[in-house]
């Protein structure tokens, strides 16, 4: 079969494409001097929690990561004290730019940083905890550095990027290494003060069950629900690739969420519609995100049938 030469001046704008929406990405995500920052955390000598054989790797490094992070904020927000504490004192509204960056670099010093850098990017995060106290709206006192709350903030964001990657991630995970995943991030779990945390997909199954009769769609869930999902702080070009990703976080979340947070619950448009979304919009994030000469890639030729 014959392959399609792809003119190089096509090459040329495709690179050049690649290579604005990559940047506009990686601004976003991890500001301006991110890309500086990941080469700083990668290239650190010293000891590190993790290898690049673990599955925490191959999970964070994923772009599913982007749905995960959604869905994610969306789960965690079930829990009325921990929606409270963002409430109160997150700036997300006028500045979720910011957020995004600052969980984005501390992700990345835990998973892929020397354990100097993971320790430090946990002593930051366990400062900003201190702060976080208040009374929550029904009249219950609620403190981020709550070993409970503490454990439900953490097995929301593993049960949700999890459920990214199996569905949307590149390579999936089998059992052991989902076993593994769980385990791995129970190692920052525990640095950031969470008791026993969950070392298996099936404890981790077990401890979000335990949850279920605290939960509850606070009106400050709604509304940063509505806020994350329909009025997003992004341009209108923007705004249809995150609504690609809103579609697929929304597609992996259970009844049991998306009703009480008023989020569409049809499960024949989750099939045919955010899943092909969340597909799609992986894929493009593959394709601008990792750098060609590092990946071992060239541009591909088109071999038609």
């Amino acid at each position: 079969m014959a392959k399609l030469e792809i003119p190089p001046q096509v090459e040329s704008q495709l690179a050049g494409l690649r290579t604005t929406i990559g940047d506009a990405i990686r601004s976003r995500i991890a500001g301006p001097d991110g890309n500086a920052r990941m080469l700083e955390l990668m290239n650190e000598d010293g000891p590190r929690w993790f290898d690049e054989s673990r599955p925490i790797f191959r999970v964070h490094g994923d772009a599913s990561m982007f749905i995960g992070g959604l869905r994610a904020l969306l789960l965690q927000s079930m829990h009325p004290l921990a929606m409270a504490g963002v409430a109160t004192h997150s700036d997300y509204r006028n500045d979720p730019w910011g957020r995004l960056q600052r969980t984005a670099d501390f992700l990345a010093a835990t998973t892929f940083g020397s354990a100097r850098a993971a320790d430090e990017a946990v002593a930051r995060v366990r400062a900003v905890h201190n702060r976080v106290t208040g009374t929550a709206s029904d009249g219950r006192p609620y403190s981020a550095n709550d070993p409970h709350l503490l454990r439900w903030v953490h097995i929301a964001e593993v049960d949700s990027f999890l459920a990214a990657h199996q569905r949307f991630g590149e390579k999936p995970l089998d059992q052991d290494e989902r076993d593994g995943y769980v385990a791995d991030t129970a190692r920052v779990a525990r640095a950031l003060g969470v008791p026993a945390p969950p070392e298996s997909e099936r404890a981790l199954r077990d401890q979000l069950r335990m949850f279920r009769t605290e939960m509850h769609a606070s009106k400050e869930a709604k509304e940063a629900a509505r806020y994350l999902v329909l009025t997003p702080p992004l341009p209108m070009p923007a705004r249809i690739g995150y609504s690609a990703i809103a579609a697929a976080a929304i597609s992996t979340l259970p009844r049991w969420v998306r009703v009480p947070l008023r989020l569409p619950y049809v499960p024949v448009a989750d099939v045919l519609v955010g899943r092909p979304l969340g597909e799609a919009v992986t894929r493009l994030f593959r394709w601008v995100l990792v750098e060609p000469e590092l990946a071992g890639e060239t541009t591909p030729d088109v071999a038609p049938d």
